[in-house]
């Protein structure tokens, strides 16, 4: 197309349901322009929020270039941006879930949204509504409120409420529910192999309740379900047709997934973003920016979509919707900043960290005598990397340093030279499933049979041990709690 007016108006179109993300910790000029020119949003991850601080300027010059939604996905628990280096004060879905305290979820969620809020964040890409029914499930696992739809139903919803009242906008994943998958999507393409009235009956109630209770928007996942389609999920048009008959779901905007990650990005990042358009999507995720230009990464986005539009493949009229749910998004947002006054962030990260502390008391179990006496000793045999959560955080290392600076810690250990009557702990995440991982366990166990594990995985996850620690998460309120167990024993009821 030569009509250099049109081909400005189809760069706008385009720009207006993508949310790339950023490098670093301040603006590009490539981003600021795109902001100006009417982008959609940006997702902040881990390096884009190294400090409280740090996310709070970044999110003012962000909002400063244009009226463009800054989100983030702040789970809590192992998944957090806002916290990523020590670990999240908050103890996560599964723990909320095993703790089953419903108001204890929803003011988790209050105090996260304010913490989001008083940073300039406008919309959480959570609560995960994914249902756990597979334990092993290498992604979602401990992120969800747990195996039972009706519990993940009533958390989801106190959830959403929480967030909201906190003053964020939500988002609900993963559509339709990736919780009975044994592949990464990040990696490749999980199969859900089963019929629409499994779906219906144990998948969907979560996001059906979480929209009742005032969900913003729902991000689709990547997972293939024959029973629905031949298309992953995020660029599957039955699975947005299922997203339109929840509770208000004309309104809900849907956001994909990243469509960086292996499941979908075989085809290019241009022809996954027209796919997903075609499907019904209003918002292109585009996922993390580490490691790549991104400004090329977003410019093949664009490109992609002004193609489209120029050769006639999507039309103006199909951005119509994605376009009126995305300024219904940015009203709200708009409404929460005004409403917001510029609070004290270690005000509000203590109350964090009293709200995780309670939850993760509540939730942390032993099987087997765990307490220990001794000079504490440390290892982590869980793999450094988890797709989700990023690199895993120093949770453990520093519960256990701030209880003793004398503390044996780390992964190259001695194992034949440690004290005699150490307290010998072993955090694990999935040595079941992952042969690596199992075999640095074993080999500890080995040396070490009286060590206590530390299993940071979903509960039925575990491996087989006679001195196990559950943890139900790897925030750091997870971690203290665990330490707090092996170390000073079964706290009193009622105690503070």
């Amino acid at each position: 197309m030569n009509d250099p007016r049109r081909r400005a108006e189809h760069r706008a179109l385009a720009l207006s349901v993508l949310v790339p993300g950023m490098n670093g910790t301040t603006v590009p000029t490539w981003l600021r322009t795109a902001i100006a020119d009417g982008l959609a949003g940006v997702l902040l991850f881990a390096p884009n929020t190294p400090s409280l601080e740090t996310t709070r300027a970044l999110s003012a010059e962000l909002h400063a270039a244009g009226p463009v939604l800054v989100m983030a996905d702040e789970e809590s628990g192992d998944v957090s941006r806002l916290q990523a280096a020590g670990g999240s004060s908050l103890a996560g879905a599964a723990a909320l879930g095993a703790a089953d305290d419903v108001e204890l979820t929803r003011e988790s969620g209050r105090m996260l949204g304010r913490l989001q809020r008083a940073v300039g964040i406008d919309m959480d890409l959570a609560p995960v509504l994914d249902v756990a029914s597979e334990p092993h499930n290498p992604v979602i696992g401990v992120r969800s409120f747990g195996p039972s739809a009706e519990v993940v139903s009533r958390h989801g919803a106190a959830m959403v409420q929480g967030l909201a009242e906190g003053g964020v906008l939500t988002c609900g994943k993963h559509f339709p529910g990736h919780g009975d998958t044994l592949v990464d999507s990040h990696l490749s393409l999980p199969t859900l192999d089963i019929p629409v009235d499994t779906l219906r009956e144990r998948d969907l109630p979560p996001f059906a309740a979480a929209a009742a209770a005032g969900m913003d928007s729902v991000m689709t996942g990547h997972l293939l379900i024959p029973a629905l389609g031949s298309r992953p999920g995020t660029l599957e048009p039955a699975v947005t047709a299922l997203v339109r008959e929840l509770p208000g779901g004309e309104d809900l905007a849907i956001i994909t997934d990243a469509l960086d990650m292996g499941a979908v990005s075989a085809a290019g990042l241009g022809e996954v973003c027209i796919q997903a358009l075609e499907a019904g999507a209003d918002l292109l995720c585009l996922g993390h920016t580490m490691g790549r230009d991104d400004e090329a990464q977003f410019e093949l986005a664009v490109a992609g979509i002004v193609q489209a539009l120029d050769a006639g493949r999507l039309s103006p009229e199909q951005l119509a919707e994605p376009q009126r749910r995305i300024a219904r998004l940015r009203e709200r947002a708009a409404a929460h900043r005004e409403q917001a006054p510029r609070e004290d962030l270690q005000e509000i990260v203590t109350e964090l960290e009293q709200l995780g502390a309670r939850a993760a008391r509540a939730a942390v179990i032993a099987r087997g005598a765990v307490q220990r006496t001794g000079q504490p000793v440390l290892l982590d045999v869980r793999r450094r990397v988890n797709q989700a959560a990023g690199r895993f955080t120093r949770s453990f290392e520093l519960a256990v340093q701030s209880r003793d600076e004398q503390a044996l810690i780390g992964p190259d250990l001695d194992l034949a030279e440690l004290p005699e009557g150490a307290a010998v702990m072993v955090v694990c995440r999935a040595p079941v499933t992952d042969a690596e991982e199992g075999e640095r366990l074993r080999a500890v166990l080995a040396a070490r049979p009286d060590a206590v594990v530390i299993h940071t995985g979903t509960r039925d996850s575990a491996p087989a041990h006679d001195a196990l620690v559950l943890t139900s998460g790897a925030g750091r309120a997870n971690a203290e709690a665990a330490i707090a167990l092996i170390l000073d024993g079964p706290r009193e009821e009622g105690a503070a």
